[in-house]
């Protein structure tokens, strides 16, 4: 039993260390605070307790009840701790530097539970280098000092001397001082700091809603970024890209993409986006559960499942869930397996079958396309007749079944799971989707799900202008909802998505 305090980094998910993503894999607890970026938490497995346990910026470290909301943090990590078997504790940035990690180190070692720091990003030192500002400089700055934006009596506890800090000649970086950024100025200045000292504003560093401003220190009060801030004072604060933001030239940079596929299907998808520059939101809208009767149709067909001359897998979850009630692969005998696409075929290759179909347009159109007449000698007969089984999610519509009927074969749908709508997600994970530029489908029951959410306002969610679906039933149910910008992708795979994206978001040279 271990409680693991691991460095988010600064915002961007993909700062995360090797170490942080690994024990976040196999982690029992995780409590995570406000500014972590959501995309972690998937990494968790799904039977992991996630915890919100972020202060307010109200709740000021200083203050009663920034005290008592981490005593209560103390009082949650020692209680998991001393049950559970790994408790990450995911922090922003580093938990060190200014993340009162210190603070949850000393009440773990006083209750004798065994801890690990796994150091991250702070966002001392990563933002400004996102943006081109190197917190240290060969003849412009020989050391940096790293202060919280505190303001009030200096030899008060966890006082700041800002006018000694004045007469420092490296570089002066700024956490949580936006609220107090006039008085900082001010007392500055007021140590003999030039107003013309060069400085700068990153909001949101790393993320794909960073905003800089340079500026001088004399008009930093006129800047009105909000919070996370970075604020960086000196000479280095002029370096940069002609004062802007510097950004790789992706296909997809500065775009934000809200993804509502769940699982490892959704992880690749949001990997493949990151790589392409942009920034993702999940918005978990639906789970797979079992079955309404518990899998007795479905553990009736794998008992008898010779007498079916074909199975129809159009899901991995279908496969892991059938496979699961066959005593091996070899009780296939001569029945045959067709797979929608190349995942579902890879769940049967992990549980040794080979499928005997995989049509090249990988959805259902194209198993339709491909899949023989019952009538057609080039399949084995099998003594009971033409019976295929389509083990399938509950809301799996019925197309596959009529099209093969009209082919001559008598399909038995069963039941391996179902599809259930979610909780609807928090206010700020709702009003970060609302800004997106697209969302992914891939299915009907998720864009049901979507169009059903309510702002913070109550009012329907804004549907960002470009929805891809995955396969035409999906893009048909999306247009039935109204929704406008809908396109589909010409193949259900992460690749065709990733296509559909980049052929709609990508901005065409100017002739």
């Amino acid at each position: 039993m271990t409680v693991y305090l691991v460095g988010a980094g600064p915002g961007d998910p993909g700062l995360l260390t090797r170490r942080g993503a690994s024990l976040l894999a196999e982690a029992d607890v995780v409590l995570y605070d406000r500014l972590v970026h959501h995309s972690l938490l998937a990494l968790a497995p799904e039977t992991a307790q996630l915890i919100d346990v972020g202060k307010r910026p109200d709740a000021q470290s200083g203050d009663q009840g920034g005290r008592s909301r981490q005593e209560e943090v103390n009082r949650l990590l020692i209680e998991h701790g001393q049950r559970s078997h790994t408790v990450v504790r995911l922090k922003g940035g580093d938990p060190f530097v200014f993340g009162r990690g210190g603070e949850e180190v000393e009440a773990l070692t006083r209750a004798g539970v065994p801890w690990e720091v796994v150091p991250g990003v702070s966002s001392a030192f990563g933002v400004p280098a996102v943006v081109g500002i190197p917190v240290t400089h060969r003849g412009l700055s020989s050391s940096v000092t790293v202060v919280t934006g505190r303001v009030g009596d200096p030899t008060g506890p966890g006082g700041v001397n800002w006018e000694a800090l004045a007469n420092l000649d490296g570089t002066l970086v700024i956490l949580m001082g936006m609220m107090t950024r006039a008085e900082i100025a001010e007392a500055l200045q007021r140590g003999g700091k030039p107003g013309s000292t060069p400085t700068a504003v990153i909001e949101r560093g790393t993320t794909a809603d960073q905003t800089v401003v340079r500026t001088t220190l004399d008009r930093l009060a006129e800047v009105a970024l909000g919070s996370p801030s970075v604020i960086v004072v000196g000479p280095v604060a002029a370096l940069g890209a002609d004062g802007a933001t510097p950004t790789p030239d992706w296909p997809l940079s500065g775009r934000t993409v809200v993804v509502t596929w769940p699982g490892p299907r959704g992880r690749s998808l949001i990997e493949a986006l990151h790589r392409l520059g942009a920034a993702t939101i999940e918005v978990p809208l639906t789970e797979q559960t079992g079955p309404r009767d518990g899998g007795a149709a479905l553990r009736t067909a794998a008992h008898d499942v010779r007498r079916f001359r074909w199975i129809i897998f159009t899901s991995a979850n279908a496969v892991a869930r059938f496979m699961a009630e066959l005593r091996d692969a070899r009780a296939l005998g001569g029945t045959l397996v067709a797979a929608v696409g190349p995942a579902t075929a890879d769940a049967l290759r992990e549980r040794g079958v080979e499928p005997d179909l995989v049509p090249v347009q990988h959805m259902a159109e194209g198993l339709i396309a491909e899949f023989p007449e019952a009538a057609s000698p080039e399949i084995a007969p099998v003594a009971t007749g033409n019976v295929v089984l389509f083990p399938c999610a509950d809301l799996a519509p019925s197309t596959l079944l009529e099209a093969l009927s009209q082919k001559g074969w008598d399909v038995e749908r069963v039941e391996a799971y179902q599809t259930v709508a979610l909780p609807s997600p928090d206010e700020e994970l709702l009003s970060a989707s609302a800004r997106a530029d697209a969302v992914v489908f891939a299915a009907g029951s998720a864009a049901k799900a979507y169009a059903d959410l309510k702002g913070p306002d109550g009012a329907p969610l804004r549907v960002p202008p470009l929805v891809v679906c995955v396969g035409p039933s999906t893009a048909e149910r999306a247009r039935s909802l109204g929704m406008s910008g809908v396109d589909e992708a010409v193949d259900p795979s992460t690749e065709g998505v990733i296509a559909a994206l980049v052929r709609n978001l990508t901005v065409p040279d100017s002739p």
